[in-house]
């Protein structure tokens, strides 16, 4: 589908998702196109880009809403990811595994769920650790390459959005959100369905953009300097879609709002897109400051 038929609903946010707040302050404009080094030069349609100012959730208001999801997600899987992403070797999600088996006592055999299980290589790591693994992706194109790539069942591996998915209440042990949070447009109520069928004193693994990226920080800065508005934070209107960046205190602040609290985290620095000279010594920034593009939280149901 061309970009040029997407039709979206703009609906107006009052309040912060996350922590309730209605105060906010306004990081800049982003398009509904790749901004590149010239946003000034782009032409397309804008949505002004918010920040929390009680818990730095960062967010675009009024938030775009497509008529239907498949305008963004119903394309095929090798155009989304790229070629080296559907390879699984062995260290594939190993780390989140020890973290687990750390927070659990290396308990074996618990039930997991994988919300928005893409390509299905998170479920297929779990199971070969000798976890009961099951999961729900939305993405129909994307489901079916999971099932037929990882051979899962319709059972075990569900076509489903959260806001229709069903399980039993207390059924799992473990529930992930790789990648996932900040593509749905009510992260509150999607943690609070899976703390529903979440076991007591369970845990729920979030990976999420850090509102506080240096990169994206930087970014801003030299459009300031330019004289222009536009931010680079978010793309709620063009791959790969992110709706929300979120901050360790976005957690804390829900977490008093529904029943759970931060039981470990963790920034990752990942790429930083920079000129290799510079490379090194901005990932050495963020490392120590915290400022890294992804932050993991591990939740637990209290």
């Amino acid at each position: 589908m061309k970009r040029s038929s997407f039709q979206y609903i703009f609906k107006v946010v009052e309040r912060c998702n996350m922590c309730g707040s209605d105060d906010f302050s306004v990081l800049g404009r982003r398009l509904n196109t790749s901004h590149g080094l010239n946003p000034k030069r782009k032409v397309g349609l804008a949505t002004t880009v918010l920040r929390c100012s009680n818990c730095g959730l960062v967010f675009s208001n009024p938030m775009p809403v497509p008529l239907s999801l498949d305008d963004h997600y119903g394309v095929d899987p090798k155009q989304y990811w790229k070629e080296e992403y559907f390879e699984l070797d062995e260290s594939y999600f190993a780390t989140e595994i020890k973290w687990l088996q750390d927070l659990t006592d290396g308990v074996v055999g618990l039930k997991t769920l994988d919300i928005g299980a893409g390509l299905g290589k998170q479920m297929t790591a779990l199971r070969r650790a000798g976890y009961d693994v099951y999961g729900f992706e939305p993405s129909k194109s994307f489901c079916n390459m999971a099932r037929e790539r990882f051979d899962f069942s319709e059972k075990r591996l569900r076509h489903s959005s959260i806001e229709d998915a069903e399980y039993p209440a207390e059924h799992f042990d473990f529930i992930s959100f790789g990648a996932v949070l900040e593509h749905l447009y009510d992260p509150h109520g999607s943690i609070a369905k899976a703390l529903k069928w979440l076991k007591s004193g369970g845990l729920i693994h979030i990976e999420v953009p850090n509102s506080s990226w240096l990169i994206s920080r930087m970014l801003n800065m030299l459009n300031k300097m330019k004289g222009s508005d536009y931010v680079s934070n978010l793309s709620p209107m063009h791959v790969p879609y992110h709706l929300y960046e979120f901050s360790l205190k976005s957690f804390h602040k829900n977490g008093e709002r529904q029943q759970y609290k931060v039981a470990d985290h963790a920034y990752y620095v990942c790429d930083t897109f920079l000129p290799k000279i510079v490379d090194p010594i901005a990932k050495q920034i963020m490392s120590k400051t915290n400022t890294g593009m992804q932050l993991c939280v591990w939740l637990q149901k209290l």
